[in-house]
């Protein structure tokens, strides 16, 4: 069941003394964070973005409601939501938030590795972090050749290593 609400990032900090806050994004770029308008708490509390834009990294934003430095600090430690219905995805490509606790399916040797734990973003390509029961976790490149596809329908994603990767 994929997730309506995913986290996009946390209120880590406030800006200024107009009650701006400081947001740590966890989108593919702190730029994809200022394009929403709309932004949830867990409770799905909603936050209308009055004013975004990225300062060093993060992402400052004025939020309504919140116009001073008091009520900004009270909401430090806030993860921050997207709704999954405000986002257009381009053709092909998926949420991580969908792909973590996917099998891992090894076409050359026709076996699962293990679960996605997490995903790694480096400047060449993406790194899968693959939780191994019994064995120390193992890095596989989000890329060809080893990346096959990510079967969200199916449930899984299929790589295909290379003799010596896993050890």
């Amino acid at each position: 069941m994929k997730k309506r609400f995913l986290e996009a990032g946390k209120i880590v900090n406030t800006h200024g003394v107009a009650g701006e806050v400081k947001v740590q994004s966890w989108c593919d770029s702190p730029e994809v964070l200022t394009g929403f308008d709309t932004l949830y708490d867990a409770q799905q509390h909603p936050f209308r973005v009055m004013k975004s834009y990225v300062h060093k990294g993060c992402v400052i934003m004025r939020l309504e409601g919140v116009g001073s430095c008091d009520a900004a600090d009270a909401l430090r430690g806030t993860v921050l939501y997207l709704d999954r219905e405000d986002i257009d995805l381009p053709e092909g490509l998926v949420f991580v938030q969908d792909m973590l606790g996917l099998p891992v399916f090894d076409q050359r040797t026709g076996e699962t590795v293990g679960t996605l734990r997490e995903v790694v973003a480096n400047p060449a390509h993406d790194m899968y972090i693959i939780s191994r029961e019994g064995k120390k976790d193992a890095l596989i490149p989000a890329c060809a050749p080893f990346l096959v596809e990510v079967d969200l329908d199916g449930g899984r994603i299929v790589v295909e290593t290379i003799e010596g990767l896993l050890e």
